[in-house]
């Protein structure tokens, strides 16, 4: 009878829903880490520490994996991978491969990016290591060569797993490794929409479109983790990188991690934290940055020069900036020209940041700036640590202050800076 009774309170407990889950399906705990990507300082932080599901922001490691194979020529971007049994038969969400298909390794890296495609994170998996449990081990060593010194993988798509863990800041660590060890690839983490075989999918990454200026990385849930994000957001030249584990929606998740990232720029502002204008819009691992070498911005496609000066004030020249209509060059007749004027257009702590806000101001004014010189010049300072002005030079005063009033006029930040200014500033 004791037996009977005590059956029918476990089932009437399960049927009201007050069980116990079981671990895999255990409410998440949460954690979150606010971080300036520049400095690497700590805005904010809630049980970083603490091991939790990662689910599909495993699929950042596996990506690191083809980013790193794609370096040492191991696979190349046109490669097609071959669909095993195993991988077609992996749950949602998935591309639906089918076994004995095959898939190029730019659509598998789009698929997983944006789609987060199980079945792709296996096709991956096996073409790089034989077997996905092979691939993990090497997924984990991998983590430790970076720092993730509390992350275990033991598959490639996040998919449950009692031994699969990671932190809020082991996840930092991924993001900026991506970023910063192959950043020629870190803009497929911004693509929006990606179509394959006549299907369009879109990045489960809503904070692309919602929030500005962020260009990554990405989504995650299983019901075991939770709604988990890592957003990386670039403006005004700093960067942050954001991590939330064990959101309860995908929406609370995505509003919880704007209040995040908009306390840490607050919080940065607030530290006297300088913020560099940047070209709006632009995405600055887009294109890798080039060796240095000198070049005219009339010919577009060669390198920029890269100067090095002492610590140097920031330019203070908005007030130089011409409010006249008047043609390129002076007209008076029998006055001196000199072409040593200067616009700058942003100041950056990457190079490829300020080469690609100098190459972005040329052709936004390709006409006013015929003839100038893309010249990146590095500033050391112990405050601000190392910044890169991202200057076009060889101007004549009137040309230039035409030049800002375009890049003004097309909503990129510039300023004039006169020929006694430089160098001395």
């Amino acid at each position: 009878m004791f037996r009977k009774i005590a059956l029918l309170f476990l089932t009437l407990l399960t049927v009201a829903g007050w069980t116990t889950l079981a671990p895999s399906e255990a409410a998440a705990r949460y954690a979150s880490i606010v971080v300036d990507a520049d400095t690497g300082q700590v805005l904010h932080a809630v049980n970083a520490d603490t091991r939790n599901y990662p689910a599909s922001l495993t699929k950042m490691m596996t990506l690191y994996m083809v980013f790193q194979a794609l370096e040492n020529g191991t696979l190349k971007l046109d490669q097609r991978l071959k669909v095993s049994k195993r991988a077609s038969g992996m749950p949602p969400s998935k591309l639906g491969l089918k076994r004995g298909q095959t898939i190029t390794v730019e659509d598998a890296i789009l698929a997983l990016t944006t789609k987060s495609a199980n079945d792709v994170a296996v096709v991956v998996a096996e073409a790089l290591a034989g077997k996905e449990t092979t691939f993990a081990k090497k997924m984990t060593e991998t983590a430790r060569k970076i720092g993730m010194s509390r992350t275990t993988f033991r598959n490639a798509s996040g998919l449950p797993n009692r031994g699969q863990k990671s932190t809020a800041r082991d996840m930092v660590r991924l993001a900026k490794a991506l970023m910063e060890n192959y950043p020629q690839y870190y803009h497929y983490f911004s693509t929006r929409s990606f179509t394959y075989n006549g299907r369009t999918y879109r990045n489960h990454n809503k904070l692309l479109k919602n929030y500005k200026g962020t260009d990554g990385i990405k989504t995650g849930y299983t019901r075991a983790s939770g709604f988990n994000l890592v957003s990386s957001v670039e403006r005004n030249g700093r960067r942050v990188i954001a991590v939330v584990f064990g959101g309860k929606t995908s929406r609370s998740r995505d509003r919880h991690m704007v209040k995040l990232l908009d306390r840490g720029f607050t919080k940065m502002a607030s530290m006297g934290v300088k913020t560099i204008p940047e070209v709006p819009g632009r995405n600055p691992f887009q294109n890798p940055a080039p060796p240095v070498v000198v070049a005219a911005a009339k010919k577009q496609d060669e390198k920029p020069e890269l100067t090095r000066k002492q610590p140097v004030k920031p330019v203070a020249a908005s007030s130089q900036i011409a409010t006249t209509d008047a043609t390129d060059m002076p007209a008076e007749a029998g006055e001196m020209l000199t072409n040593d004027w200067t616009v700058q257009v942003g100041a950056f702590s990457r190079f490829r940041s300020a080469h690609s806000s100098a190459k972005a101001a040329m052709a936004a004014a390709p006409k006013v700036l015929r003839g100038a010189k893309v010249a990146i010049e590095r500033i050391d300072s112990a405050s601000t640590g190392t910044l890169y002005r991202s200057q076009l030079t060889g101007l004549y005063e009137q040309q230039a202050r035409n030049a800002c009033q375009e890049l003004m006029a097309a909503e990129m930040n510039c300023v004039v800076i006169q020929p006694m200014a430089q160098g001395s500033n």
